[in-house]
């Protein structure tokens, strides 16, 4: 009986006697963009302190923000790094507050514009990214020159529009169920020419009707020469959780190792059409 009372008296003193400590994840920063203050958030690797002399890639998640799918990503991605699968990486988070607004370029389409009355003005926040986010990551962080921009749905849109305007701003894309049915399927209808992109991962879900008319329509303009990774998850994956089910895959095409046990433990590339 003793024992028990005293146990239970320690039991009692001890969170009165503990001090908790903040875990911090990463440094935020509050910058304008397309009319509206946003955060952006950069998550450092783990041993990126440790480790003075070693670089790193950049992984631009659009919809980034604490509440968006930046801890999602993150954890994917250290999962992953863990693994083999795919390497570490700085991960930078960029918040949206207009998704349609700053995602998505003007539409032909008027039930669009009634829907979505503020959308088309994807060149001025890419032009945001490309010449003052991208540029201060850069002079802040060790980064190895790798730069991959990733983004799903209206985000997925954008990460393609992206990829084909040249210059090429970033060294890969990942587009999860981009929403490829905007303006007519017109960024589908585009003529990429010849020009040499950098590699591009590609993905649908159940999506269906125009999304997946565009994303033929896409696939079929690709020059022979052109790398790029589409996966398939029609009967799998439903637009809802296509970015939780694919990031892995994603970072695995574009941040490849050199592991060769992934299969074994299931950590499988599924490109159904391959190029480059």
């Amino acid at each position: 009986m003793i024992d028990l009372i005293l146990a239970g008296a320690a039991a009692a003193m001890a969170p009165a006697e503990l001090e908790p400590q903040p875990v911090t994840i990463g440094e935020a920063y509050t910058l304008e963009a397309v009319g509206s203050e946003r955060a952006v958030n950069v998550i450092l690797p783990p041993d990126y302190a440790a480790e003075p002399d070693r670089r790193w890639p950049v992984v631009y998640m659009l919809d980034g923000a604490i509440t968006q799918d930046l801890m999602m990503g993150v954890g994917l991605m250290r999962w992953g790094a863990l693994w083999g699968r795919s390497r570490d990486a700085i991960v930078v988070g960029i918040e949206t507050k207009d998704r349609q607004r700053e995602l998505l370029p003007p539409t032909g389409d008027a039930a669009e514009r009634e829907r979505y009355p503020t959308a088309g003005e994807s060149a001025a926040f890419r032009q945001w990214l490309t010449e003052v986010v991208k540029p201060m990551v850069e002079a802040r962080y060790r980064h190895d020159g790798t730069a991959v921009l990733v983004g799903e749905s209206a985000a997925g849109h954008f990460v393609v529009e992206t990829w084909a305007d040249p210059p090429a701003m970033f060294t890969g894309y990942a587009a999860i169920s981009p929403s490829l049915q905007w303006d007519f399927e017109a960024l589908s209808r585009r003529d990429p020419g010849d020009a040499v992109r950098p590699p591009i991962y590609l993905s649908l879900a159940d999506e269906g009707g125009a999304t997946e008319s565009g994303m033929e329509r896409l696939l079929a303009s690709l020059p022979e020469s052109q790398a790029f990774c589409f996966s398939y998850r029609r009967t799998e994956l439903v637009h809802a959780n296509s970015l939780h089910g694919l990031l892995p895959e994603a970072l695995q095409y574009l941040l490849a190792t050199d592991a060769d046990w992934l299969e074994e433990y299931g950590m499988v590339l599924r490109c159904e059409r391959r190029g480059g």
